[in-house]
């Protein structure tokens, strides 16, 4: 969201949440890929004690990914839209 607000500066909110998304998809992406490719093995070793740590760290990964990328943009605007309407113009 510090990368949304710094280009708040320069572009309107739609156009400020797109670019965001493009700067941050791929760092977020290419570490929460990392681990989660890193866990699938230990996922699909039936019986050991790890396994259950590894579906639940590739299903929160998951997730997080979704939520990062879609859901706290779109609340963000949501609040932005809903601020904006409350604050009065002082003319």
């Amino acid at each position: 969201m510090d990368t949304v607000n710094q280009y708040r500066s320069t572009m309107d909110l739609r156009t400020a949440l797109i670019e965001a998304g493009a700067t941050r998809i791929r760092p977020i992406l290419m570490t929460s890929m990392t681990t989660i490719l890193a866990m699938i093995p230990l996922a699909l070793a039936i019986g050991s004690t790890t396994q259950g740590l590894a579906i639940v760290d590739i299903g929160g990964l998951t997730a997080g990914v979704i939520v990062a990328l879609f859901m706290v943009p779109v609340y963000y605007a949501l609040l932005s839209r809903k601020a904006k309407e409350e604050i009065p113009d002082i003319d």
